[in-house]
């Protein structure tokens, strides 16, 4: 039997930015086929310390392309992984796709750029609900 892969965005859950790109994805991606974690979250923390990344580093993402199976080195950052999660969505988020032709050192300096100015931008995270509650099912941890 072939079990489909399970996609996981491993994002910065104190971050306004990340926060309302996370429910941007929710909602283009009616399929639910890519799923959450906040980097500071246990599942998160667990993940990253096997992989050997920094645990403590919320200024870049981590795509995880399986999360079932966690193939060492099998996960992208920063731009790389913000592109494979836009993928995994489709719609009109596949339509970044084309950035993939730009090389990754022309792309990640302008991730980090972001990265250090976002919560100055987009503030801290405030909790509120999920507008749907069936987006909790894709969460592995909130």
């Amino acid at each position: 039997m072939n079990v489909p892969a399970r996609p996981v965005l491993l994002y910065d859950g104190e971050c306004g930015l990340c926060h309302r790109i996370v429910r941007a994805l929710l909602r283009a991606d009616r399929a639910g086929r890519l799923h959450y974690a906040p980097l500071q979250s246990a599942p998160a923390q667990a993940y990253l310390r096997a992989q050997g990344l920094p645990a403590e580093d919320f200024d870049s993402l981590v795509f995880v392309p399986d999360w079932s199976n966690p193939a060492p080195g099998a996960y992208r950052l920063r731009t790389d992984g913000a592109l494979a999660a836009a993928a995994v969505v489709g719609g009109g988020w596949s339509a970044l796709a084309w950035l993939r032709v730009v090389p990754r050192f022309l792309r990640d300096p302008f991730y980090r750029c972001i990265a250090r100015t976002r919560r100055g931008l987009f503030g801290q995270y405030r909790p509120a609900p999920l507008p749907d509650p069936e987006w909790e099912k894709r969460f592995l941890a909130r």
